[in-house]
């Protein structure tokens, strides 16, 4: 079943058109990775998938995008609630300041409100659990968040994100601050995560997006060159950019 679909999917930044004409489905429980050089589109086109990019000045966005088969740039659409049901994990880890590690986690849900201290905890100790967190942090709960490492800030992100119980997880290279044991943990915890979820993530990292992807889209000056099945596009791929570029011969 498709969760979320995209289909002809133009954002600009003022006269410059970043992202051009993008038409692509996210099966559910799937990882999509998202590659391509710097400066491709790949975070712009990321970001119009929940609605963030339109709070640039000057930006804006034409197109479809479908969640579950509601268009989300729909003028009815709330775009609150659209973010509960889209999450987004960014790239530098951003727990909020001054809050505890269980207050950072049930945030979004307390602000919906209607529940029970008890039933917060609940949640919590879940996504803290599919976060591979809750070992690490059960014994300080009531700790600063801004004590933890950048690699358990990051997997406190997505327990946040995950904690509304959305049905996709947006994720910006969220690995790319951390060092390769943080790495690891949170590429093992994508793994889990599919298993419930449906995750986009930009990487600009190719053994990543192999080891962790089940499709794969190579992006280039905002045009989507290629899109299939992660081992099609690293040794198979149809177009020559594709491969040149899997290939490190340019980017």
């Amino acid at each position: 079943m498709t969760v979320l679909s995209v289909t002809n999917l133009n954002a600009w930044f003022g006269d410059f058109h970043a992202v051009k004409g993008i038409s692509v489905d996210y099966p559910e429980k799937s990882v999509t990775a998202i590659i391509g050089p710097s400066g491709c589109g790949k975070s712009t086109y990321i970001r119009c998938l929940n609605r963030i990019h339109e709070e640039v000045p000057g930006a804006r966005v034409e197109g479809q995008v479908n969640l579950l088969g509601t268009n989300i740039y729909d003028k009815t659409k709330d775009v609150v609630d659209l973010r509960r049901n889209i999450g987004m994990v960014f790239q530098k880890p951003n727990p909020f300041p001054n809050m505890s590690i269980f207050e950072n986690t049930i945030i979004g849900l307390k602000l919906q409100g209607g529940k029970r201290k008890s039933e917060l905890m609940e949640v919590a100790k879940s996504c803290l659990e599919k976060a591979a967190l809750w070992k690490e942090v059960k014994d300080k709960l009531h700790q600063d968040a801004s004590g933890l490492s950048g690699g358990q800030q990051q997997r406190l992100c997505i327990a946040r994100a995950l904690a509304v119980n959305p049905p996709v997880l947006l994720m910006d290279e969220p690995t790319s601050a951390l060092d390769p044991i943080a790495t690891a943990k949170i590429e093992e915890l994508i793994e889990e995560l599919k298993k419930q979820y449906t995750v986009v993530i930009v990487t600009h990292n190719m053994q990543q997006a192999a080891r962790i992807a089940d499709y794969t889209s190579f992006f280039v000056l905002g045009d989507l060159i290629e899109h299939g099945v992660s081992e099609d596009i690293f040794t198979n791929p149809k177009e020559k950019q594709t491969e040149d570029y899997v290939r490190g011969k340019f980017g």
